[in-house]
């Protein structure tokens, strides 16, 4: 079943979190996810909120996941780790 990524996040240095998106996005690729939302307008009804939302969908959870823990996308998440505040989960869909 696929499976959407849903990243919630607030950058805290504009300079590295752009060398992230860089590598990111070819990681994400690769193995099979597609960005279908990326820091659009959003309305925060619950929780905490976060200026910079993206989701992207993957063939299923396992596919993204293994994208999560590749060399690749590892090496990009390196320039996001001090340059923002995130959250990041995968959830199954029913399509």
């Amino acid at each position: 079943m696929p499976a959407l990524w849903i990243a919630h996040v607030t950058v805290t240095d504009a300079d590295a979190y752009g060398k992230y998106a860089e590598l990111a996005g070819p990681a994400i690729a690769k193995y099979g996810g597609a960005f279908i939302a990326r820091g659009g307008r959003f309305v925060q009804l619950e929780g905490k909120e976060r200026p910079r939302n993206v989701v992207a969908k993957f063939p299923s959870v396992e596919a993204a996941v293994e994208c999560y823990n590749s060399p690749e996308y590892q090496e990009a998440l390196s320039h996001a780790r001090d340059a923002s505040e995130r959250e990041l989960m995968v959830v199954e869909t029913d399509a």
